[in-house]
C-alpha cells in the first residue's frame, strides 16, 4: 500500500505499567486534529473497582496541547487490559472505531459468557467498523487500515503518515511476536499479516501495543520496518513453516492473561461495562473451563 513518508505525525505515548500497554496520541502534523490509539481503563480486579487514571493523562495532554480528537482507534479486542475508549469520548468528543471482524470475536466470546440475545454482535457498539484497505482522515492525514489477523481475527494495523501502530501482530525485535492461541488466532495468519507490515517502507515507523522489556532492558515501542526484518528474533533467518512451529511450541507454554475475563466483556462492548441490574449494580461473569 502507499506510504506518505514525508507525513510525520508527533506521537505522544503513554505507558501503562499495570498492563504493559502502550496508548498513543497521534497528531496530524498541519493542524490540532488528533487520534487516541489503545487506550486503557483501570481495574482493581480483586476489589472490582474501575478508575481512570491512564485516560486522564491522556485527557489533561489533549487539552493542555489545545487538540481535537477526531479518532479513538482499538488495533483489537485487547484480552490483557480494558479499553477507555467511551470515557475518554464522552469527554473529548471522537469516533471509535476497529476492524469488522469484531463480529466474529462478539459471537465467539458472547457464547463463552453467555450474554444473551440482548447483547448485540453487529459491532454497533463502534461508530465505526474497519475493512481492509479503508482510509479515514485525522486533520489532513489521511491514514489506512489494514487488516492483519492471527493474534485476533480482528487485528487492524493502522498507517498514519510515516507511522503505522501494529497492536499485538509485532513486538520490539527483540520481543518476537503476539501469541497466536486465543479463539480465532492463528500462527500462520500472523505470519502472513507481519510479511504486510514488513512490505511497508522500509523508514515506516512502527509503534508497539505492549513491550515487557526482555532481558532487563529498559520499555521501549517504537522501531522501524528495517529493524524488524533485520533483528526480530522470531522472523530473521525463518521460514514460515519453523515461525508456525516456534509460535505453537512457545505459545503452549504461556499462562492466559491476568485481565483476560474482564477485558473481553468490555472491549467485545467498545469499551462499555456491562449493563446494570435493577439495583444499578454491574457484575463480571467468570465463565468454568469455558475459556
Amino acid at each position: 500500500m502507499p506510504v506518505d513518508l514525508s507525513v510525520k505525525p508527533e506521537v505522544t505515548g503513554f505507558f501503562d505499567p499495570a498492563t504493559n500497554t502502550i496508548s498513543y496520541v497521534v497528531r496530524d502534523p498541519a493542524s490540532n486534529a488528533c487520534a487516541i490509539v489503545d487506550s486503557v481503563m483501570d481495574i482493581d480486579y480483586a476489589a472490582g473497582r474501575i478508575t481512570y487514571d491512564h485516560a486522564e493523562q491522556i485527557i489533561a495532554f489533549v487539552r493542555v496541547k489545545g487538540l481535537t480528537v477526531e479518532w479513538l482507534i482499538e488495533t483489537h479486542v485487547h484480552a490483557d487490559h480494558l479499553s477507555a475508549a467511551p470515557y475518554i469520548q464522552r469527554q473529548l468528543g471522537g469516533r471509535i472505531g476497529i476492524g469488522r471482524n469484531i463480529t466474529v470475536v462478539q459471537d465467539t466470546f458472547g457464547k463463552v459468557f453467555n450474554e444473551g440475545t440482548e447483547f448485540q454482535r453487529d459491532g454497533s457498539q463502534f461508530d465505526r467498523l474497519f475493512d481492509d484497505g479503508d482510509t479515514y482522515t485525522v486533520g489532513q492525514m489521511t491514514c489506512t487500515a489494514i487488516h492483519t489477523p492471527g493474534h485476533t481475527p480482528a487485528c487492524m494495523t493502522h498507517v498514519m503518515g510515516d507511522a503505522a501502530f501494529v497492536g499485538d501482530t509485532l513486538f520490539m525485535p527483540d520481543g518476537g511476536s503476539a501469541r497466536a492461541d486465543f479463539p480465532g488466532g492463528d500462527a500462520g495468519q500472523l505470519w502472513d499479516s507481519i510479511q504486510r507490515v514488513l512490505a511497508l517502507p522500509a523508514a515506516t515507523r512502527l509503534f508497539m501495543c505492549h513491550d515487557y522489556g526482555p532481558n532487563g532492558r529498559d520499555i521501549r515501542w517504537e522501531t522501524t520496518v528495517a529493524d524488524e526484518a533485520a533483528h526480530n528474533i522470531h522472523l530473521t533467518g525463518k521460514t514460515r513453516e519453523e515461525f508456525v512451529a516456534l509460535r505453537t511450541a512457545r505459545d503452549a507454554t504461556l499462562a492466559m492473561p491476568k485481565l483476560i475475563i474482564p477485558s473481553l466483556q468490555v472491549n467485545m462492548r467498545g469499551g462499555e461495562l456491562p449493563p446494570a441490574d435493577e439495583d444499578g449494580n454491574r457484575f463480571l461473569k467468570v465463565p468454568l473451563n469455558g475459556l
